[in-house]
Parts: C-alpha cells; sequence; structure tokens
C-alpha cells in the first residue's frame, strides 16, 4: 500500500508531568530509551520503515534536546522529498495565543502545513509509546473498508480497561460506541465485545472482550480539516475521535503485537527492563524493522572483571573491575568504578566522556564510584555518584522530593540529569 499521499503528525504531548523528573529539562519524546534512543524514534521509524518519510512532530515544552536530536538523525536526500521537521507552538495571525490547548489543537494551530495538494491522507502517531507497527497494513484497511477515519485497536482484558478508552464495534469492525477509561461493570458492558468476533479475524482472545484505543489514527485530509475547522474540540482521544463515529464511518485496525504507552516513570522504567531479557516482548534486533537513532561516532565499551546478566549495555562505557550489573539498562558513555553493583535500574549514560581529572568546581567524576550499590534506580544523564554511595529506596517510599538531586517516583529512586549524589549516601 502506498503512502505517497500521506503526511504523519507525531503529538509530542504537554508537560510530560507524570514522567516527572525525567521531563523536567527536555520535552517527553526526547526522553532517553533502551540506553541508546529516545522515545522519538520509535514512531518515526515505523514511518521509515513503513515508506513513509515525512513527518512533522508537535510540541511546546523544552524541545531544544528533542530539535537538536531530530537535526542530526534524520536528514534524507535531496531527491527523495524526506522530511522530519519540529513544529513547536508559535504565535500566528490567527491564533491569540501560542500555546497547544492539546492535541487536537496542535494540529489545528497547524492545519496551513497540511494545505499542499499532495497530502489526502494524515497519520496522527502519539511521541511517547512502544510498538512496531506497518502503517501500510493500517492503510490498506482505511482504503479497503472505505472509512473517513481509521484507528488502531488492540484487544485488551478488563483489568486493563480502566485505564484506556474502550471501543465497541460492529460486524464489519465500523467503530459504534466509545467509552473513555471505563470505571465500572455498567460502563464496560457498554462497549464489551465477543471474544469470538476477536477470534475469528486470526487473533486469539484469551479471555480479553475490549478493544483499547492505541491513540493512532489515519484519517482522510478533508475530513480533519473540517472536524478541526467546526469545533473547538482540543484532544483527539476524548473529543474529535468521539464526535467523528457519530457523524462518519470511522473503521477498527485490529492490531495484536507489543504495545505499551509510556506515560509514567514505573510504565517507563518497567518497559526499559523488558528490553534487557533474554527474550525481550519488543525485539529490538529486528533487522527487518530496525529502530533508528542518531549514528555517533563512539568506542567500544572496555570492561573489567565483570559479571553481567540480563543487561543492555550502550558503546562507549568504561566498566571497572569486580562490577555486577544484573538486569539493567546501561547507557552510552557510562563510567562504573570498581565493585560496584547494579541491579534492576536504568542508568542512562552521559552526553560526552570526560576525561580522568576533568572534573571541576568541586564535582565528583562522571559516572558512579566504586564500591556503589545501586538498586530499582533511574539514573538520568550526566550524574556523579560518589564512592560507596547505596541507592535502593530501602524504606519502601512511594514519593519524595521536587528539586533534590535524588527524588522518588513510583517507588523508584531517581537521580536527575546533572545530578551529584555524595560519597557515602545512604536511601
Amino acid at each position: 500500500m502506498d503512502l505517497s499521499n500521506t503526511i504523519a503528525l507525531i503529538l509530542g504531548g504537554g508537560r510530560g508531568t507524570r514522567l516527572f523528573p525525567l521531563t523536567k529539562i527536555r520535552a517527553k519524546p526526547a526522553v532517553p530509551l533502551a540506553a541508546k534512543y529516545r522515545l522519538i524514534d520509535i514512531p518515526i521509524s515505523n514511518c521509515i520503515n513503513s515508506g513513509l518519510n515525512r513527518s512533522y512532530v508537535l510540541t511546546q515544552f523544552l524541545s531544544e534536546s528533542l530539535h537538536r536530536h531530530l537535526r542530526q538523525t534524520y536528514t534524507f536526500d535531496h531527491f527523495s522529498g524526506g522530511f522530519v521537521e519540529l513544529l513547536a507552538a508559535q504565535q500566528t495571525v490567527d491564533s491569540e495565543t501560542d500555546w497547544y490547548q492539546g492535541t487536537a489543537d496542535a494540529v489545528r494551530k497547524n492545519l496551513v502545513h497540511l494545505r499542499e495538494s499532495w497530502i489526502k491522507h494524515v497519520l496522527i502517531l502519539s511521541g511517547d509509546q512502544l510498538y512496531r507497527m506497518d502503517f501500510r497494513e493500517m492503510m490498506k484497511t482505511h482504503i479497503e473498508s472505505g472509512a473517513a477515519a481509521t484507528i488502531a485497536g488492540i484487544p485488551v482484558t478488563r483489568k486493563d480497561a480502566s485505564s484506556l478508552g474502550i471501543m465497541q464495534v460492529d460486524e464489519s469492525g465500523q467503530v459504534r460506541g466509545f467509552v473513555e477509561k471505563p470505571q465500572t461493570e455498567e460502563q464496560i458492558a457498554t462497549v464489551r465485545m465477543e471474544p469470538s468476533w476477536i477470534d475469528e479475524r486470526g487473533i486469539p482472545s484469551q479471555g480479553r472482550d475490549l478493544l483499547a484505543s492505541m491513540g493512532l489514527y489515519i484519517f482522510d485530509k478533508d475530513l480533519m480539516v473540517e472536524l478541526l475547522e467546526n469545533s473547538l474540540h482540543s484532544d483527539f482521544g476524548k473529543e474529535v475521535f468521539p464526535e467523528a463515529i457519530k457523524t462518519h464511518k470511522v473503521q477498527l485496525h485490529l492490531f495484536d503485537g507489543y504495545w505499551e504507552d509510556i506515560g509514567t516513570i514505573r510504565s517507563f522504567y518497567e518497559a526499559n527492563l523488558s528490553l534487557a531479557s533474554k527474550n525481550p516482548p519488543f525485539d529490538i534486533r529486528n533487522r527487518h524493522a530496525p529502530i533508528y537513532s542518531r549514528p555517533r561516532f563512539l568506542p567500544p565499551t572496555i570492561m573489567g572483571k565483570s559479571t553481567i546478566s540480563g543487561s543492555l549495555i550502550a558503546d562507549g562505557c568504561l566498566i571497572g573491575d569486580n562490577v555486577t550489573i544484573e538486569n539493567s539498562v546501561i547507557g552510552l558513555r557510562t563510567v562504573i568504578g570498581d565493585n560496584v553493583t547494579i541491579k534492576d535500574s536504568v542508568v542512562m549514560g552521559a552526553d560526552f566522556i570526560e576525561m580522568k581529572g576533568q572534573a571541576r568546581d568541586g564535582k565528583l567524576p562522571l559516572g558512579i564510584g566504586e564500591g556503589s550499590y545501586i538498586s530499582g534506580a533511574i539514573l538520568d544523564k550526566n550524574c556523579r555518584i560518589g564512592a560507596d554511595v547505596r541507592i535502593t529506596n530501602a524504606a519502601g517510599v512511594d514519593h519524595h522530593g521536587e528539586e533534590e538531586s535524588l527524588q522518588i517516583r513510583d517507588g523508584i529512586s531517581i537521580v536527575i540529569k546533572e545530578g551529584q549524589i555524595e560519597s557515602g549516601h545512604r536511601s
């Protein structure tokens, strides 16, 4: 299925408060993922692997690092006409405010970029999800069904339904009902599907009788423009999509691969660690549909006499002797001293290689000092951890800190970017 007349709009989201403090100094799509990528690399890679190389990324908060990453990564040749461009919020003569009020409002304020005659379809994607999808299959569903809009959906259990938008479809797959985050059995009953309907479409229902919206849409451009220009709706999932199913044919595209919405610290932490397992639910080594990111010219990782199991280790690391790393993600340029233990943790690494003795102004050396023990933690980029530090959240605290270098969210200890933890610290 040809996507040459399709443009992708990747929604960067708002302030990313549920991912704070990882989003304290960066936009949500710029948050590092799986040792060497960023969240934004996932939807863009899915587009490229689907033959779609024209994308806009819409964001408004702390977009500097995101812009730099896009500029340094996604450069297409002059003959393909491809591009990945950032559309940050800006004041225009048609708008009283320069801030996006929601996902739909973000697209509304950028409709000028969709006026080109070659654009027939618009693919709406999220910038904070982990999944692999061939959008040509979704477009095939859209064209063959004759729909004005198509939405990707995944079967889920009732346990998962309370945090998702749940759809009800008819025999042909046309969406007929929608409930946002149903909390009661009465609400669930209105959108419940017969498991046999799912089974008949080649996907084992396995006790799943609900269809959740993945927040991925294909719209005929004219319909999307109509829906946005004739309303003040601010959100696609909660307002534009439910409105569309009342007046137009909206088709379900059924999907059953790995899909994770990385919207909270807990989901970010668990998704990263799952990628470090022997048989990860999401295969980052798939050569037929690779994940792209910025090319870096880094040396191989240098490793002393250490024990590493169930972990991802990126390039440019320096790992000392008698180091134990278990079920963890170790990012680019990470420095780990002797006798260090790291378990069940995400270490994002560093933006630069610091030579020995280069630290100034009372700063500790970049990396993790000798004899330290890190468990159940996230260490953001450019952290400076002293010697004999212990970070384990031994007290079992769920939430702590707003400005400190060491904070806790969802029971997970987080050392913020550029954070420094002095030698001998215990927590």
